[in-house]
């Protein structure tokens, strides 16, 4: 009777562990087919945040109310245990697609593989032009509106400093939680370093006596030309002038003189009206650059062309290139292509109307 009895509780002990062997393995299979199977129930550019302090069933919610139904969260717990990424989650925002596996989206959360969005600043604007693309930047934080340029300067840890010039134009990326200031923050260590490189490489005769001075002419060099083979010929003559005490006489530095108000038609008067910034009544440079210049601009400053050019003056054909001379008389026969090319412009503009 007793063998009876273990023999039948025998049975019903191997049956017990042939099922759990069962469950077990029926599980595995789902756990299995569940890390690398994609999330087709999202939309395409679903995007998901995680905010400091979210655990892993807080981002599981957001899962879920993002559209994800794939996996049960004891699913979801094992594999963030296996990749390491449970206790990690990196704070940020990530997009999820149809096509995103649970296992490619924990490795991303887990490694800080956030959303990035890009921020381009652009070569020759100037700090107000910075501001206002600052401004239109989405999703970026804004900060800085109520600051004013020293209050802003001194928030990036450079108080007294003048924020013309001081942002590398480049293409900056950054995430959900970035600050404009962070944004700035690169731009200007970025800009401290390109300007460190240029100037560790200038001409041993340099005319320029230090980094700002460089920096300055720079950004007068970017917003004469576009066109990158002139930099280094346009950089040479204006550092013929500064050698030889010329002024200057550079429209670009009267405009920033003039601020807000410059309505775009620089006349007589603004070049007869004396500004710390104009150089047709002033000597040297300017008091500080006039634009952000790109690293090109920079390294023309720093090893402008040699020649014998003190004057030029644009075409007129739309090319944005310039004519070179090395006389008044030289200049002033371009000045006069300049205009009769100008004129016969406006003629034909006027006859297509």
């Amino acid at each position: 009777m007793a063998r009876s009895r273990t023999r039948r509780f025998g049975g019903f002990l191997l049956v017990l562990i042939a099922l759990a062997v069962a469950v077990a393995a029926w599980g595995w299979q789902r756990y299995a087919a569940f890390v690398d199977a994609p999330l087709a129930t999202v939309e395409a550019g679903t995007r998901v945040e995680v905010s400091p302090g979210d655990s892993l069933p807080a981002v599981l919610r957001k899962l879920r109310e993002a559209g994800v139904r794939q996996g049960d969260d004891w699913a979801w717990r094992l594999l963030a245990q296996q990749l390491g990424a449970a206790g990690r989650l990196q704070v940020g925002e990530y997009e999820l697609t149809p096509q995103t596996t649970p296992k490619a989206l924990l490795t991303a959360m887990r490694d800080g593989r956030v959303v990035s969005y890009r921020f381009t600043i652009v070569p020759g604007w100037n700090i107000r032009d910075l501001r206002a693309a600052l401004a239109r930047a989405k999703p970026l934080r804004q900060t800085i509106q109520t600051m004013d340029d020293a209050a802003l300067m001194k928030a990036l840890g450079h108080p007294g400093q003048h924020p013309e010039g001081r942002f590398l134009p480049e293409t900056y990326h950054y995430g959900s939680r970035d600050r404009d200031l962070d944004v700035l923050r690169r731009a200007h260590a970025a800009m401290e370093e390109a300007l460190q490189r240029a100037w560790a490489q200038r001409a041993p005769d340099s005319v320029l006596k230090s980094p700002e001075e460089l920096l300055t002419l720079a950004s007068i060099v970017e917003k004469e030309t576009g066109v990158a083979e002139e930099r280094p010929r346009i950089a040479g003559l204006f550092a013929r002038r500064l050698e030889l005490g010329m002024k200057l006489q550079t429209d670009p530095t009267v405009i920033y003189g003039l601020g807000t108000n410059y309505d775009g038609n620089l006349r007589r008067v603004h070049l007869d009206t004396d500004t710390p910034y104009n150089t047709y009544t002033r000597t040297g440079l300017p008091p500080t650059p006039i634009a952000m210049p790109s690293e090109d601009a920079l390294m023309a400053a720093a090893k402008p062309a040699p020649g014998e050019d003190l004057y030029f003056v644009a075409v007129g054909d739309g090319s944005g290139r310039h004519r070179f001379a090395r006389t008044l008389e030289e200049h002033n026969a371009n000045v006069r292509a300049y205009l009769q090319q100008y004129r016969a412009a406006r003629r034909a503009e006027a006859e297509r109307r």
